[in-house]
């Protein structure tokens, strides 16, 4: 593995090992993931693992397709929502997928979240969208690809 590949594994260990202190997640429900467009590899945690023992040995990656590369545990049960969004949106280089209160409001709303502040000018250039609704069909299909295909309003 590539230096740099290793680091991302760090990085990505590092980003979800922060989440459970602010209230982010609640239980092992939601994760950072880093998306690596030059070799088409999502990097993500592995599905049910306590943040406490998470390693950047066991952090798993798969490809864009969703298929298996690396790792000894099953990628999140999120990944097909991460292949989906990062398929549709090329400027994609993460994603944070949080079940905070603040963020389980916010999508319920239905609305974009508007720009404020010159902290967000870093990093967004206009409100953050939200995914529509998802339909009964979609729901009831392959629900965690479906969030992020064809979606954003």
């Amino acid at each position: 593995m590539a230096k740099s590949f290793a680091e991302r594994r760090q990085r990505v260990c590092d980003a979800n090992k922060l989440y459970p202190g602010p209230g982010f997640v609640k239980f092992t429900w939601g994760n950072v993931a880093e998306d690596d467009r030059e070799s088409g590899l999502i990097v993500v945690i592995p599905s049910g693992v306590d943040y406490d023992n998470l390693t950047p040995e066991n952090i798993v990656v798969t490809y864009h397709d969703g298929n298996f590369v690396e790792g000894d545990l099953n990628p999140s049960s999120d990944n097909p929502t991460h292949v989906a969004l990062c398929r549709a949106g090329p400027e994609i280089g993460g994603i944070v997928h949080t079940h905070s209160t603040e963020a389980f409001r916010r999508a319920q709303s239905g609305r974009d979240m508007p720009f404020s502040g010159t902290t967000p000018a870093d990093y967004f250039y206009g409100p953050v969208p939200c995914v529509r609704s998802l339909t009964a069909d979609e729901l009831n299909s392959a629900h965690d690809s479906e969030t992020g295909t064809d979606n954003i309003e």
